[in-house]
């Protein structure tokens, strides 16, 4: 380690202040940002990936954020992916149709390594992406003018529709052509009271 002192002069006299006693470099780092963010989203899910020097890859934790793009970054989700590989999977189930989004991440050492500590490394570069829309059915498609034009003719049908089955049943009921059966039967019954006279 390296033992890391202030000297100066105070009221006129020489003044030696030491903050670090030891200093190990290792245990105090802080990374550049992740490089070449992308995202890829389907309907199903989003791929974020970004990129890191390979030599650190093992040992680096991130955290995502990513919000609607027209809102502010303090109410933005964030994201922190279970692996050391640098690329996240989101369900797509959280992202709006239609809307853009963005995101950034940043890195740092892991918790988990003992050789080496780090803050947290400045936010990278950011990325738009957005969820393919999903073709639906307008909420208003069957209003009330859309049921008047759909109404209107078919109950027009229905009338013409029991119109032409009562005509039909008219000409093929036998009660129906009963009256004109009358005048020979009556005319055989004045035959007949004529005979018996």
């Amino acid at each position: 380690g390296y033992r890391v002192s202030l000297q100066g002069i105070f009221l006129g006299s020489n003044h030696t202040f030491v903050p670090f006693p030891e200093y190990s470099p290792r245990q105090h780092i802080k990374l550049d940002p992740p490089s070449n963010l992308q995202a890829n989203i389907t309907a199903t899910k989003c791929q974020i990936r970004w990129s890191v020097p390979w030599f650190l890859a093992e040992i680096l934790q991130y955290e995502l954020q990513y919000k609607e793009h027209s809102t502010s970054w303090e109410i933005a989700l964030n994201k922190t992916p279970t692996s050391s590989l640098p690329q996240i999977e989101i369900e797509a189930t959280e992202f709006r149709n239609g809307i853009t989004y963005i995101a950034r991440v940043r890195c740092k050492v892991s918790e988990n390594e003992d050789s080496y500590q780090s803050q947290w490394s400045e936010w990278s570069q950011t990325t738009l992406f957005q969820r393919p829309g999903i073709p639906q059915m307008p909420e208003k498609l069957f209003n009330i003018r859309t049921v008047q034009f759909l109404f209107i003719p078919m109950s027009f049908v229905t009338i013409l529709y029991v119109f032409w089955n009562c005509k039909l049943s008219q000409k093929t009921s036998p009660a129906l052509t009963f009256p004109h059966q009358l005048p020979s039967f009556s005319h055989c019954t004045i035959c007949t009271m004529g005979i018996l006279r």
